[in-house]
């Protein structure tokens, strides 16, 4: 069986990668940003499909930078590295502002 994964035309063309992370689980997490106007895109595969999101948000938080994404009443969160391990990261799923799933990622 052939899988096949596409972006959105924006990320492919006038998008450059920020962050790539595998994630427990089976997620696979790629962050882009926008070379004209600097929007955020997040794309993501795992065993239960393919998610795209635009119009995230990036902060630093105690040194560690976050990358947020919205679709609906849930939030994506992911963490670019940890206070311990620059090469570590987590992804975080928030429903109606409640965590409804946690995963340990490393950049890939």
């Amino acid at each position: 069986m052939l899988a096949n994964f596409s972006l959105r035309a924006s990320a492919d063309s006038t998008a450059g990668i920020i962050l790539s992370t595998k994630c427990k689980g089976g997620y696979n997490i790629n962050i882009w940003q926008n070379y004209t106007n600097g929007e955020l895109l997040y794309r993501a595969t795992n065993p239960n499909g393919n998610l795209n999101l635009g119009k995230g948000t990036s902060q630093a938080t105690e040194g560690v930078r976050v990358y947020k994404f919205r679709n609906g009443i849930y939030e994506y969160w992911v963490w670019d590295g940890t206070l311990d391990n620059r090469q570590s990261g987590t992804l975080e799923v928030y429903k109606n502002n409640r965590i409804l799933m946690k995963q340990a990622c490393r950049k890939s």
